[in-house]
Formats: C-alpha cells, sequence, structure tokens
C-alpha cells in the first residue's frame, strides 16, 4: 500500500471516529435536556399543587395546644379515617367480641375498592391480626372495608357508627362515609379533630395502639413495607399517614421523649417528603416545650343517642387571649357538648372577626427552614357540629361474635374498656343540664385523682316525671377503688354512691 493511500485510510478512521462521537455528544446532550425538561415539568407541577394547609400540636401530658393553624378549619382526612376504622375494631378486641384470629370474609365490594389494597378476591378471608397491619402498613382500602362490613354488615351502617363515634369523642366537626378515606366530598374532618383521635385510641388501647408502630410484615409470603417514615425518628411510635388529590400528604405522629409526650397532625402538604419534613420541625421544635408531667384528665366518651339538630348558621364570636411565649391552651368543652370553646384568658377583649385562622405565616412553608411565629393570640369560634347523617337500613354482620356485643348505646354511654376493666362505678350527682354533671365530673376527679385518674367519666340522661336529669359518674372501677373514690370524696362534702355495674 503506497503512503498516500494509508494516510487517506487513517484520516477517513479519524473522519468516521469524529462523526461517532459528535453523535454521542449530541445524543448525550439531547438525552440530558430532556431529562432536565422532565424534572422541570415535575418540579413545576409540584409548585402548582398546594392544597389547603393545617396543622396543630398538642402537649398530650396537659391537653394543651402549643401550635395551631387553621386547626379548626375543615379538610379532607383521607386515610386518616382508618385511624376511626381501627378505634371501632379495637373496641371489639379489647370487650372479647373479636379476637386476633378471627377470620373475616372479603366480600365483592371489598375487593372492588381502588388502590391501595393488599389485593385479595372475592369469597376470601384474613385474620383480624393481618387486617391490623395491612391497614396501618400498606393502609389497604380493600381490608379497611373487610373490617367494615364485619362490624356494621355494610360500609355505610359502619361509617354512620363511625361518626357517631368521632361525636361521642368530641371530634364535632367530623364527619365519615366511609370506613377507607377514598375520596367523597362529604367526609370532612380537621387537624384538631384527628389529634383529639389520635390521643384517644392510645389512652384507651395502649395493647393494640402498639401496631401503628409496625413498619413492615410478611403476608402470604410477600413482604408489606409501611408509608410512615416518620417512624425512623426518635420517639415516635405511630401513627398513620394519608393521601388523596383533593388533601393533599396528611399525617398524624406521636412522639414520646424524656418524659414528654406530643400528637400533631399536618394536612396539605405538597409531597410526601415536604409533609414529613414540616412534622419534623414541628415535632422537634415544641416537644422542647412539652410538660413532664401528666395532668390532663382521658378524652371523655359521651352518649350520642341521635343525630344533632342543624342550627341555622351564626356570625363567628372571636375573643382573644395573652399569652407567652405560646398560644393558649384552647378549653373544649367537655365530649357531646355545644357549647362554644373557651380560653383560659389573661385579659379578654373584642377583636374584628376576621382575626379568626390568620395563618401562622403566610400559608407556604420551606421545610429546611419553615418555623413557626410564636402566636399571641388564640382565636375562638362559636359553631355548632353538623348533623349525624341517617343511618343505613342494618345489614346482617358478617362475623359471628365471640359474646353477645353490647347495643351502641351502652358501648357510648360507659366505655368498652371501663367495662373490661372492672364491674364497679361511683355515681357523684344528678342534675337539670348536663353541663352542671360534667363540671361535677372535673371537679371529682380533681380532688380524687389519685383514685379516678384511670375511671372513666361519662353522663347517663335519665327521664324523671316530665323533666330528664344528667347523672354524673364514673366507671372503670373495681369495689375497691369505688369505696375509696367515694370515701375520699365524701369528706369534701361531695355525694358519692358506688354501684356495682
Amino acid at each position: 500500500m503506497s503512503r498516500r493511500t494509508m494516510w487517506g485510510v487513517q484520516a477517513l478512521a479519524f473522519g468516521l471516529g469524529v462523526a461517532v462521537l459528535a453523535a454521542g455528544w449530541t445524543t448525550t446532550a439531547a438525552e440530558a435536556r430532556s431529562r432536565h425538561h422532565h424534572r422541570s415539568h415535575h418540579q413545576a407541577a409540584a409548585h402548582s399543587y398546594d392544597p389547603p394547609y393545617a396543622s396543630i400540636v398538642v402537649d398530650a401530658n396537659t391537653g394543651k395546644t402549643l401550635q395551631a393553624t387553621d386547626a379548626d378549619s375543615l379538610r379532607h382526612p383521607a386515610s386518616l379515617t382508618k385511624v376511626m376504622t381501627l378505634y371501632l375494631l379495637f373496641e371489639r378486641l379489647q370487650a372479647g367480641t373479636m379476637q386476633l384470629s378471627t377470620r373475616m370474609p372479603v366480600s365483592a365490594h371489598a375487593a372492588a375498592q381502588a388502590p391501595t389494597k393488599l389485593g385479595l378476591k372475592p369469597g376470601d378471608s384474613i385474620t383480624v391480626e393481618n387486617a391490623i397491619r395491612a391497614i396501618v402498613t400498606r393502609s389497604a382500602n380493600d381490608v379497611a372495608v373487610i373490617v367494615a362490613e364485619a362490624i356494621g354488615g355494610s360500609e355505610p351502617a359502619f361509617a354512620h357508627m363511625m361518626t357517631q363515634k368521632a361525636r361521642a369523642l368530641g371530634m364535632m366537626r367530623t364527619t365519615y362515609v366511609n370506613a377507607s378515606g377514598l375520596p367523597d366530598d362529604q367526609q370532612q374532618t380537621t387537624a384538631r379533630d384527628q389529634v383529639i383521635l389520635g390521643r384517644a385510641i392510645q389512652e384507651r388501647f395502649p395493647k393494640y395502639y402498639a401496631y401503628f408502630s409496625t413498619r413492615k410484615f410478611v403476608f402470604r409470603g410477600r413482604t408489606i413495607t409501611g408509608h410512615n417514615r416518620l417512624l425512623a425518628m426518635d420517639g415516635v411510635d405511630g401513627i398513620k399517614t394519608g393521601y388523596t388529590n383533593s388533601s393533599g400528604f396528611n399525617l398524624i405522629t406521636s412522639l414520646h421523649r424524656g418524659g414528654r409526650h406530643i400528637v400533631a397532625a399536618v394536612f396539605g402538604g405538597r409531597t410526601a417528603a415536604w409533609r414529613d419534613a414540616r412534622m419534623r420541625d414541628l415535632i422537634g421544635k415544641y416537644i422542647q416545650v412539652a410538660s413532664v408531667e401528666h395532668t390532663a384528665p382521658p378524652i371523655a366518651l359521651a352518649a350520642i343517642k341521635t343525630a344533632p339538630k342543624p342550627l341555622p348558621p351564626e356570625k363567628p364570636v372571636v375573643e382573644t387571649a395573652s399569652v407567652t411565649p405560646f398560644p393558649a391552651e384552647l378549653s373544649a368543652p367537655p365530649a357531646g357538648s355545644t357549647a362554644p370553646l373557651k380560653p383560659n384568658v389573661v385579659r379578654t377583649f373584642a377583636v374584628h372577626a376576621n382575626a379568626y385562622n390568620a395563618p401562622e405565616t403566610d400559608g407556604h412553608f420551606t421545610p429546611s427552614t419553615a418555623k413557626p411565629v410564636p402566636v399571641t393570640t388564640v382565636a375562638t369560634v362559636k359553631a355548632e357540629a353538623p348533623p349525624l347523617p341517617p343511618a343505613p337500613a342494618p345489614e346482617k354482620p358478617t362475623v359471628v361474635a365471640t359474646s353477645s356485643p353490647e347495643t351502641e348505646a351502652t358501648r357510648d354511654s360507659i366505655p368498652v374498656s371501663a367495662i373490661k376493666r372492672g364491674g364497679w362505678l361511683i355515681q357523684v350527682g344528678a342534675f337539670d343540664d348536663e353541663q352542671g354533671a360534667k363540671q361535677r365530673l372535673e371537679l371529682c376527679r380533681s380532688k380524687a385523682r389519685a383514685v379516678l385518674g384511670e375511671a372513666d367519666p361519662f353522663t347517663e340522661p335519665v327521664a324523671k316525671g316530665d323533666k330528664t336529669l344528667y347523672r354524673a359518674r364514673f366507671a372503670g372501677l373495681d369495689k375497691h377503688s369505688a369505696e375509696a373514690a367515694c370515701k375520699s370524696l365524701k369528706r369534701g362534702e361531695i355525694p358519692c354512691l358506688a354501684i356495682k355495674n
């Protein structure tokens, strides 16, 4: 081969190499531009997604609110709904009418639920324990309906029971229409109501509440992992995440650390990571100022026998209370009462109504830098609870109970946990109005806290001729503690009668 030919071949090879490199560089650059455009599109979409935000942090040792932003504004609960689904299931477990090994059948309606779900088939079955784990980790919508049908006979009937229980717990702005939290405009709650539920479920069912710390479990050879990333945080023991497009990313969290205990809720996160970061900021800040002394009474369970009659809307009545450095706790009325919230005031004066629900900031947070602004006023709105939806026609339950369950009226009048713990109760008075009975219950607890600290206060209406009296009672006592409580109260000139349940 001549030298000229050899140089020509080398030049051709070099040219081909440059062309290949250029083509590769062009392709790589195009892919990079495409990836950048893809990321930018999703970042823009995430930025434009702005569901309504709300948050609250409550010191569970004292019951005081440490932080609140739109905590009483209506929001969609999404899968936080399943906390109430499990509350009603835990009641049956504690009462002994269901067992962890009880098998619940899968209906066609349950199997047809939208993801996320466990993917069970009609005619299949699942144990109560696996159902709890599936709801806590996978937030399985099909399993939530299985539980609803097992307890209520149908999902609508169970949803009515859920709403009744919410009102009995004092969740006066919460209405449930399904057991899963799948989108429905009528399914509404507030951040404050969800914290009440988050506190109540662990107060009443500590044994079963422990399931909320489950990060994963094995079901039929598959490992099911959970959504709650906050469980990795020191001191967090639960409880539940939730998401729908209309609600945004929601979360209830319970944290114990150094004798302190707070329960918090965040609604309306733009992403799961944003929501989690916001929750870390809140609980990281407010756990430092929470009390180490437990003084809060248990959350009362009031009797709800009929749907509240709806009243015409009232103009908001706003009061403010001076506090330092954090907001004063709103003194919530006893569960079941329609009395307005009243702040623990230092000085009270009138302000313009539009001060209510003023945002903590402009409502837009950057998780890494967002810091709640200390609030120096507490706003209170007088509002009536929305009416309970009509109860659906009952259907035959799909689970045979191991013993005869109590009626709903009995369960709402005397907590199931109290019936299970002790066979005695005490009566400390009868009053013309329910508020007087509830005030007596608070007085008795303050005077005999050592004996009544674990008892369950409740009021019981009883007809006397043409009028109704309200008995003030404590349940969940044994004979010794009932007699000791009466002895202590009588020393303070408070009438007391011990009664075997």
